[in-house]
């Protein structure tokens, strides 16, 4: 078996689904007799700079003719002018660039075509939902032999504790504060519900846009929410765990999600789940385990938490169907096996 060449831009470790996800899946495979090389390219993608653009291409140069080459989605169409048939290029696509919330119509429309041409050079396309898959083929041109899906995977809890049953209920919202995660929606929705017994815990780095999590605190203080909604940044995963156990409800009103690492991993502890029918997310949250609404709707949003407070048994239902879905969930040897049936040719393994 060859090398396979692994491009990530940044720090691995970055507490984000889509890094969690290319962790896992390195750590997999190397696990498994893969033979890998990791270049971790600048952080700046997919806004690079001269220099990181200049210093991607000296990484691709010195990978030798035949390679394949896997580059993350946050890197592979930003890098077009330096993509070469020399190489088995593998894109991994979490979510196209263009479906980023905020975008302005000009840089939309130019990730849109360079994504557009990127792929099509592309020896395989891996992307982590059947959602993702569909949009890829619909609206980029490509075809749908071409495109695997591999699905995150998700830890199986050995044990669920049961959340308090009385006092306020316990929201969480796990998610990095960027407007595609639609974190004002929540707030927009929470401003109308001070008359009801509930609290709101948010993780999630406030460092990656801190234009938006500035306006998100200013917000706060605006509606009187500070005292009930508490923005604790970036955790470490034995303490988000703690969060999910605690938690007797989940809220994720995000305008795009290519799957939802973060739904999942509700499921698995038993959450019910208010989220929207962006993206993947329908797919990843069946309609028995929670309520999803229209993106951006903080009307729509405000009547299902309203209910979910004030009806106990509802949440429980919702709670016991979770549970249920969790066990259809892939664990993650299924997502590194997946994953590497897709790569091209000799790089799979048994």
């Amino acid at each position: 078996m060859s090398e396979l060449h692994f491009l990530v831009p940044g720090d691995l470790d970055t507490p984000t689904g889509g890094y969690q996800y290319d962790r896992r899946i390195i750590q997999g495979l190397r696990a498994r007799g893969v033979s890998l090389a990791l270049h971790r390219l600048d952080d700046s993608f997919p806004f690079p700079g001269e220099d990181a653009l200049a210093a991607a291409a000296r990484v691709l140069a010195g990978i030798p003719d035949g390679a394949t080459v896997v580059i993350d989605g946050l890197a592979y169409a930003p890098l077009l002018a330096y993509l070469q048939p020399r190489h088995r290029l593998v894109a991994l696509i979490h979510h196209p660039l263009a479906s980023e919330t905020g975008l302005p119509d000009g840089l939309r429309e130019g990730f849109r075509q360079r994504e557009r041409a990127a792929l099509a050079l592309a020896t395989r396309v891996i992307v982590t939902s059947p959602a993702t898959a569909r949009e890829l083929h619909a609206d980029y041109g490509i075809a749908e032999d071409n495109i695997g899906v591999a699905v995150p995977g998700t830890p199986r809890q050995v044990s669920l504790s049961a959340p308090p049953d009385s006092g306020p209920l316990h929201m969480l919202c796990v998610a990095t504060i960027t407007p595609r995660k639609g974190h004002h929606i929540l707030l927009e929705a929470l401003a109308g519900m001070h008359g009801l017994d509930w609290h709101l815990t948010c993780v999630g780095s406030l460092d990656r846009d801190p234009a938006t999590a500035a306006a998100l605190q200013h917000q706060l203080r605006a509606t009187e929410l500070e005292s009930r909604v508490r923005l604790l940044g970036a955790v470490a995963p034995g303490q988000l765990d703690a969060h999910y156990r605690s938690a007797g409800l989940f809220v994720l009103p995000s305008y795009h999600e290519g799957y939802g690492m973060v739904l999942a991993e509700a499921l698995s502890f038993g959450l019910p789940i208010v989220s929207t029918t962006a993206g993947a997310i329908p797919d990843t949250v069946p309609p028995t385990a929670g309520l999803l609404l229209p993106p951006g709707d903080s009307q729509a949003l405000r009547r299902a938490l309203t209910m979910l407070v004030e009806q106990p048994s509802r949440r429980l239902a919702l709670a016991a169907e979770a549970r249920r879905a969790a066990q259809q969930l892939p664990s993650w040897d299924d997502a590194i096996q997946c994953f590497a049936s897709e790569l091209p040719g000799e790089c799979h393994y048994e």
